[in-house]
């Protein structure tokens, strides 16, 4: 490479809960043999007809009377996910004091669900429900009530921009340890069910009832998910780390990716040079992969421009649904999982490749990971790329 990589900042510990289950333990049960019976088709989300979303089950944590302001499903999928790392989370807090620890947090729904609710409610009575408050909505709400929480007064941000807002977000997190304004920073991203997404994405012919099939000729669209990730991004040395980062905006058009993928591909090679690695270096590949037709042909341009040797692949939105907002952090965190396990999650799809795409080398069932380096990509409105390189420092 011409310069040397930068220095690592290292991931330290996950908390998940997505369509797939609640906790490492039971993503993986279901993750690494590619289970998509998470995804489902449901009544009520779409006008007269089912649409098939992967909601994230079993018993959330819930939200304790003192922040009823904040009570909403998204607050309750972010403390599911912190629970599962709260002793290293209080073990930071204790090492280097409330002041120094930050969350940075990406989302794109964050209570929208409760001012569904809540319109609904003034429509049907007149007014707002007494349980009703701004703050269940507030798009930049979520850090900021995760850092009240915790009693924590250091930087608390929330990044919203769409499908990269949780993968934007490591790149705030990883500056705050840099300029010194943080030891250790909370991050990750939420994101939940509501109509507004559901129905915006079915209006611009984006989602399919069928379970989405990335990469393939029948592809149609993507299923919408909910769910939260976060990991502790510190500057203490641990096992994983963040290696690389990059970042381009082709604003190409408010909506469709540039077809050529030279955005994408300009993420994908920043991240690796900000690693200090080769393509040829990387072990497994996180396509984003949403099986929409203009999104995977010019992702999979990208890919075979950036790997003309391959390079094993796959994505993973038919287990969780596409969770737009928290898409990036969760993605990443299969590649964190994959690093420690040494396996890597099937690609689920129909088998029949498209001809009009490169041929990319799709993952499929027991493939082990030879290499200590992953990459994971994530794309949005607007032209908004994003890469992400986790690995063994």
């Amino acid at each position: 490479m011409n310069r040397a990589p930068s220095s690592p900042c290292y991931l330290s510990a996950l908390g998940l809960v997505n369509a797939l289950g609640q906790g490492k333990a039971q993503v993986m049960d279901r993750l690494f043999v590619g289970d998509t019976s998470g995804l489902k088709l449901e009544a009520g989300w779409i006008p007269n007809r089912e649409a098939r979303v992967g909601r994230a089950w079993g018993t959330l944590a819930t939200v304790p009377p003192q922040w009823a302001q904040d009570q909403s499903r998204n607050a309750q999928l972010l403390l599911t996910a912190l629970e599962e790392i709260r002793p290293e989370v209080e073990a930071e807090i204790a090492q280097h004091g409330p002041s120094r620890v930050g969350v940075v947090l990406g989302t794109s729904t964050s209570g929208m669900a409760q001012a569904e609710e809540a319109v609904a409610h003034r429509l049907a009575q007149g007014t707002f429900p007494a349980a009703y408050a701004y703050h269940q909505q507030e798009i930049g709400r979520p850090a900021p009530f995760l850092a009240e929480y915790l009693g924590l007064r250091g930087p608390a941000i929330t990044i919203s921009t769409a499908c990269t807002s949780s993968g934007r977000a490591f790149a705030t997190a990883r500056n705050l340890l840099r300029m010194n304004l943080c030891d250790a920073v909370i991050v990750g991203g939420a994101d939940s069910l509501c109509k507004l997404t559901v129905n915006g994405f079915s209006a611009l012919d984006a989602t399919t009832p069928q379970l989405t099939n990335p990469m393939s000729r029948n592809r149609q669209g993507i299923n919408i998910g909910e769910g939260a990730a976060l990991f502790i991004l510190r500057k203490a040395p641990s096992e994983l780390a963040l290696l690389g980062l990059g970042e381009s905006s082709d604003a190409h058009h408010i909506s469709a990716p540039d077809p050529t993928g030279r955005g994408a591909m300009q993420a994908m090679t920043a991240a690796l040079e900000d690693a200090g690695l080769r393509s040829a270096a990387i072990g497994y590949l996180n396509l984003h992969a949403t099986a929409t037709p203009l999104n995977d042909e010019m992702e999979s341009r990208a890919v075979a421009a950036l790997f003309p040797e391959g390079v094993p692949c796959g994505g993973t939105k038919p287990l969780t649904g596409h969770t737009l907002g928290a898409a990036a952090a969760t993605e990443l965190a299969f590649c964190w999982l994959s690093l420690r396990e040494g396996r890597v999650p099937p690609h689920r799809w129909d088998g029949e490749a498209d001809p009009a795409l490169p041929s990319l080398n799709l993952v499929g069932e027991n493939h082990r990971l030879t290499s200590p380096f992953c990459l994971s990509t994530s794309f949005a409105f607007g032209g908004n790329n994003l890469a992400l390189v986790v690995g063994r420092p």
